[in-house]
């Protein structure tokens, strides 16, 4: 049985309807979304399935964009005061079956007003919305889905695909590998991540930071007299230049 049923209106914005239930389908699953032209199958008779739908729902999500109040009836009226218009039928019945009903404002489309609407659609008005803006798409996407389960606790239960797996694996005790691994400095993925280095000779450095190599005139250890510069060369195949304060290599010289 359908908890969330998707209202919108051909010709305004039906992709970002489309976008909207498919995200909801992958993350509750696709038995708890209606969406008419997805949930009808051929041959069905469509006034009695779509009616059926919108009073089992918990939830009406009015998908609105730019041009949702401009629409108009066959007989050029406003769609909306047309009791044939299936986007006021939907909607007056979810108000009818006591549904929570989310208007969805889509990119730049405004706040709904009392006096743009019917008078038996004014309550629509008076609902919190929420927006769903292309630039954000992700974010709020998965607002709505979060407020969804906060109201409905039957899609609360329902977790997002893969997230049963990610705890799984957050809470999977930590193992300790030992391995040998002979040469070289390599990184290790999998069930350990990490830096290696492999039987050392002399001193090497793996944290943040930059990493110098000393010239032919640096091979020897140098001490300051102060003790503000250390310069150490190791025979790691390689040398490591450490210093505390004076001059940095200019960008020429990394």
């Amino acid at each position: 049985m359908p908890v969330i049923f998707v209202n919108y209106r051909s010709g305004d914005e039906e992709f970002t309807a489309t976008l909207v239930e498919r995200e909801l389908s992958r993350r509750f699953g696709d038995e708890k979304v209606f969406r008419a032209s997805k949930s009808i199958s051929p041959g069905s008779n469509f006034p009695q399935e779509l009616l059926t739908a919108v009073r089992r729902c918990s939830v009406l999500l009015a998908v609105i964009g730019p041009r949702w109040l401009a629409a108009r009836s066959a007989d050029g009226g406003p769609a909306l005061a047309d009791p044939e218009d299936w986007i006021r039928r939907e909607i007056l019945e979810a108000f009818d079956t006591d549904a929570v009903v989310i208007p969805v404002l889509v990119g730049k489309a405004a706040r709904l007003k009392r006096e743009e609407l019917p008078s038996d659609l004014e309550e629509l008005a008076d609902c919190q919305y929420r927006r769903l803006n292309h630039r954000n798409v992700e974010s709020d996407l998965s607002r709505l889905a979060e407020d969804l389960g906060r109201i409905v606790p039957e899609l609360a239960a329902a977790a997002p695909e893969g997230q049963h797996e990610r705890s799984s694996r957050e809470d999977a005790p930590q193992k300790v590998i030992n391995h040998l691994q002979r040469g070289g400095i390599g990184n290790v993925k999998g069930d350990f991540t990490g830096t290696f280095v492999s039987e050392p000779q002399g001193p090497v450095h793996t944290g943040s930071g930059h990493l110098y190599q000393a010239g032919a005139q640096h091979l020897a250890p140098q001490i300051s007299g102060d003790g503000i510069q250390i310069g150490y060369v190791g025979d790691n195949h390689g040398t490591m230049n450490q210093e505390r304060g004076g001059a940095r290599p200019s960008d020429g010289e990394r």
